[in-house]
């Protein structure tokens, strides 16, 4: 997949742009505060229609506007030249494929896969466990509607089993209802959270031997809340616990409460790995994501890399470039230029939320 012109509209920062891509690189250069991750944010939301930075739809719509838009022309494998349009006001947002409005998101998910690379990618492996879960959540849901389904179920249930624990005087009849409706929905995120890091963990090992000077073993692994899959089971689980979840009015058990975990050398990565070591377990987690949305969706992804290409040592940069699809399309920002050997880019300055061309010497 290409992205070959992007259209932005009271996006955050970003009034008005319109962006031409030609090639397979280009870099946003600018100094910090710019605009530059505002525009990768609008062109991740493709993937999923949700960003990568916030679930809150009101910090999206610029200043004062009441609707921020988002155009796409994308060259597809599948579809060929397609045209996507989202609309995104405070309250909610529009989907359009080609003129045709997208009411069912699974209709859309796994068509346009797109990967970003952060430096905020560190706290997967340092950061709380939410933050690891709604990162599986989103690459999951992006490929997957039946996931997506699954995890919107349990949310609801989820939420309305804690409302009434909430409020003190909650029965068994009551808590009986959404824990019929919540067991299932738990026990298909179980099976597929497990399934897909299973996959991601396979590739994340090749990916983080290229990555790394030294040959030494990497992985992640899936640690349910609760280990023993089926609904039976954990309804058992959950009406024993009433008591308990009474005492602290919310639901103490489930995959709301999952999580998964890096090592390198068999060792947890967050207590002895080195930044190094971090760094490259990230990026190496990136490039499984990539891999997987490709078998999935039969798409290759575009990859956005924000502002990662300087906090990498030159070896490590290297070898990140060399691990990467080449026939992927890379959109990358810095506040440096990349080195010449990095190949041609196509460039654009960024400042105070314009985005201009700059042409080669």
């Amino acid at each position: 997949m290409r992205l070959r012109k992007l259209t932005v509209r009271h996006f955050r920062n970003v009034g008005f742009a319109a962006l031409e891509f030609s090639g397979r690189q280009h870099f946003l250069v600018g100094a910090n505060g710019q605009g530059k991750t505002n525009l990768l944010e609008a062109v991740g939301f493709l993937t999923a229609v949700r960003s990568f930075r916030t679930t809150d739809n009101k910090l999206l719509v610029g200043h004062g506007q009441h609707c921020a838009a988002l155009a796409y022309v994308i060259d597809h494998e599948r579809q060929h030249e397609t045209h996507v349009t989202i609309k995104l006001r405070h309250d909610g947002k529009e989907l359009w494929s080609d003129q045709a409005r997208v009411t069912k998101l699974a209709d859309h998910l796994g068509r346009f896969p797109t990967v970003v690379f952060s430096s905020q990618d560190l706290q997967l492996v340092r950061g709380s466990p939410a933050n690891r879960r709604r990162w599986l959540d989103l690459t999951l849901a992006a490929m997957d509607a039946t996931y997506l389904r699954a995890l919107q179920t349990y949310t609801r249930a989820l939420a309305e089993r804690n409302a009434l624990l909430k409020s003190g005087r909650p029965g068994a009849a009551e808590l009986g209802a959404f824990e019929q409706t919540l067991a299932p929905a738990a026990v298909e995120l179980i099976a597929r959270r497990d399934a897909g890091v299973r996959a991601l963990d396979a590739t994340l090992k090749s990916a983080y031997a290229r990555l790394s000077a030294e040959a030494e073993p990497a992985a992640i692994t899936y640690e349910p809340n609760f280990r023993d899959a089926s609904a039976e089971a954990l309804l058992a689980r959950l009406e024993s616990g009433r008591a308990r979840d009474q005492q602290f009015r919310t639901t103490l058990v489930g995959p709301h409460r999952d999580d998964f975990h890096f090592t390198v050398k068999h060792t947890a990565a967050r207590d002895f790995a080195s930044e190094g070591q971090q760094r490259s377990l990230v990026l190496a987690l990136r490039l499984a994501q990539a891999a997987w949305f490709q078998a999935k969706s039969g798409v290759r992804p575009v990859l956005l890399a924000d502002d990662v290409l300087g906090e990498l040592d030159p070896g490590r940069r290297a070898r990140f470039w060399a691990a990467i699809d080449p026939e992927s399309q890379v959109i990358a920002t810095g506040t440096q230029l990349p080195e010449a050997e990095l190949g041609t880019w196509q460039v654009f300055e960024v400042r105070d939320g314009d985005f201009s061309e700059k042409v080669p010497a």
